[in-house]
């Protein structure tokens, strides 16, 4: 397994003037400045500047969409949201799951209660192929106390929180505020520093 597709997840009624968006602008464009694939659901807020900063560093965006027939709450395909390749799926279901599945790193942004389901099953997945999943990078210090009020206040285990948790020298998830952290931390799972294995 090589990493080649990074997928960005977040607010999908996030305004370009917002933090979460320009983040999301800014480490796309620097993930495909360095050769990876930027994917997202295809909507607005955090997709959309997903796809916009990966046309900004030259590389490409792929977009995981569905169309609902009378979901009001659901925000959609986005048509300002350019990506290069469509994936359609049936339901918000199977587009949640091709997104876990289909991608090699997953990157969470602030969001709602949609970015937290996304989570929740990714940080599930992680925990359950613990050694061998897909690591999260969760972008943002609010993501600390997030995490900790989890493991203060319910069953969590120590490798789901434990940063500093060496059962196979992995980590379920990163915590950072920068886009070259994230550049960072793909290097590393990349060339296998740092603890990671190394990918081939």
């Amino acid at each position: 397994m090589n990493v080649k597709k990074v997928a960005f997840l977040g607010f999908a009624e996030s305004k370009p003037t917002d933090p979460e968006y320009k983040a999301a602008f800014e480490t796309a464009k620097l993930v495909a400045e360095n050769g990876y694939t930027v994917v997202n659901g295809g909507g607005p807020g955090v997709m959309r500047a997903a796809t916009e900063g990966a046309h900004a560093g030259g590389g490409k965006a792929i977009g995981v969409t569905f169309y609902p027939k009378d979901l009001p709450h659901f925000e959609g395909r986005d048509k300002d949201n350019l990506f290069d390749e469509e994936v359609v799926t049936e339901n918000y279901i199977e587009r949640t799951l091709t997104m876990l599945n289909d991608v090699d790193i997953h990157i969470f942004f602030n969001g709602g209660s949609g970015t937290v389901s996304e989570f929740g099953m990714a940080w599930g997945l992680a925990r359950i192929h613990y050694g061998a999943h897909k690591e999260l990078i969760l972008f943002g210090e609010f993501w600390h106390d997030i995490l900790e009020t989890f493991a203060e206040n319910m069953r969590i285990r120590d490798e789901e929180v434990n940063l500093n948790y060496t059962m196979s020298g992995q980590h379920l998830y990163h915590i950072v505020d920068s886009s070259e952290d994230v550049l960072k931390i793909l290097t590393d799972i990349k060339e296998g520093k740092n603890g990671h294995p190394k990918l081939t």
